[in-house]
């Protein structure tokens, strides 16, 4: 880790000191690895489940031991509020380090149901309300299910065509990320131990081996992982005063998944499957917290249309790191879509606003939506820089504006109250 920067005013270089301390602290602190499932389980589990013999999983955890950084992490919160009650860097750090001490408490609870309440702490739950709205996550979930559901049939033709496999992806996405980001500043890799489809760090993008992917999967992993989560990665690293912007943590989550799928929807990238994807799993976490075990969950997912391998991956994804009896859950995957729907009213709000830098301020580590708006002194001084990246649908301001300038309109139209001869020429 690099030193704070001589040239940094006294302040500055207190608040510089702690975030590398907190660097530190989190070193040995891995979430998914500690709740991940082996992929050697999973395989011989799909084989079971497709010939119809159903069984509870069982999966055994190593429990990681973080009392000591948890110790850290407490005494950098105090440090924290020390250094600066009122200064917004204070506060980062303080929410930050936060974070960490209960995500540390989720995963030495790991393989019991007291991972449940620490997940729900960081990623929210189904019934938690939508700002703006007092509809919950859950509703939302319901009504995108329900009407790709109605569309979905129609819309089968329009698919993406023949699958690649991971190989040929592999190929395609490492020239696109060179010629964007410069040579091998990304490396695209295939790994076949990987649960999820693909994860994006700062400098490796991976896939997983034996997965096959369609177009919407090749435009989605651009846009999702490639032009969000690690281009935020490296603006992160550039940061002068706070290196943890170079890496995700729990408090911002909700944010970077939400502003990744935002991303998809701005670029064309998002297909009516996979928005009833993320969808379908917020109502199979709230099954699990009623009680579902993992064999209903599982049989959710397949009834609603997925694979058996499909269906097995989205069920083990609400259940990893909790026992698949029921009424455990790691929430994680609640926030793709209320972290869709609240991004997306950030952008309408500074729209309205006229303050599209609070925009391009997001791209410029991993910050959660209240740090672009508490940061902003730091953003107007330099102390933070902006960002050297933005993805291609931002890089066009007008044509971003148009969008979401229409969606505030259209917005108010209500749809309940349209009849079919209001849509009539000379009606």
């Amino acid at each position: 880790m690099n030193a704070p920067d001589s040239q940094m005013a006294p302040e500055l270089r207190r608040y510089a000191a702690l975030d590398q301390r907190l660097l530190a602290a989190v070193r040995g602190i891995h979430i998914l690895s500690t709740v991940a499932w082996p992929a050697s389980l999973e395989n011989r589990m799909i084989e079971a489940y497709g010939q119809g013999r159903f069984s509870l999983p069982v999966v055994s955890y190593q429990v990681p031991a973080l009392a000591e950084a948890r110790a850290e992490l407490a005494a950098i919160e105090a440090a924290a509020v020390a250094a600066g009650a009122d200064d917004p860097l204070g506060d980062y750090l303080r929410r930050t380090a936060e974070s960490w001490q209960i995500a540390a408490q989720m995963l030495e609870a790991v393989g019991s149901a007291g991972v449940t309440a620490p997940s729900i702490a960081l990623y929210g739950k189904p019934g938690d309300r939508i700002p703006g709205s007092q509809r919950s996550n859950l509703d939302a979930a319901r009504y995108f299910v329900e009407l790709s559901d109605e569309l979905g049939a129609d819309l089968l033709a329009d698919d993406g065509g023949a699958g690649v496999d991971a190989e040929a992806l592999r190929a395609a996405l490492a020239e696109t990320l060179d010629a964007f980001f410069g040579d091998g500043m990304i490396r695209v890799e295939v790994d076949p131990e990987l649960t999820a489809k693909a994860a994006a760090g700062a400098t490796r993008i991976r896939l997983r081996g034996g997965a096959s992917f369609s177009q919407y999967d090749h435009h989605q992993l651009l846009a999702h992982e490639a032009f969000v989560h690690s281009l935020t990665a490296l603006n992160g690293r550039r940061q002068p005063l706070l290196a943890s912007l170079g890496r995700t943590s729990p408090r911002v989550t909700a944010t970077q998944e939400g502003l990744a799928v935002f991303a998809e929807l701005m670029s064309g990238a998002i297909d009516i499957a996979r928005l009833k994807r993320i969808s379908l799993r917020i109502v199979a976490i709230d099954m699990a917290l009623g009680g579902a075990d993992f064999v209903e969950v599982y049989r959710y997912f397949h009834a609603r249309g997925q694979s058996v391998a499909d269906s097995f991956h989205s069920a083990q994804r609400v259940f990893r790191g909790v026992p698949p009896g029921g009424g455990a859950v790691f929430a994680k995957d609640n926030v793709y879509l209320s972290g869709l729907l609240t991004v997306h009213t950030f952008f309408r709000w500074a729209l309205k606003q006229r303050r599209l830098d609070l925009l391009r301020y997001l791209f410029a580590g991993k910050l959660a939506l209240h740090d672009v708006i508490a940061l902003q002194p730091h953003f107007a001084s330099g102390a933070i820089v902006p960002p050297r990246w933005l993805p291609p649908w931002m890089q066009h301001v007008h044509g971003l504006a148009g969008k979401l300038a229409f969606s505030v309109f259209i917005n108010g139209i209500h749809m309940d109250r349209v009849r079919e001869d209001d849509l009539l020429p000379g009606a």
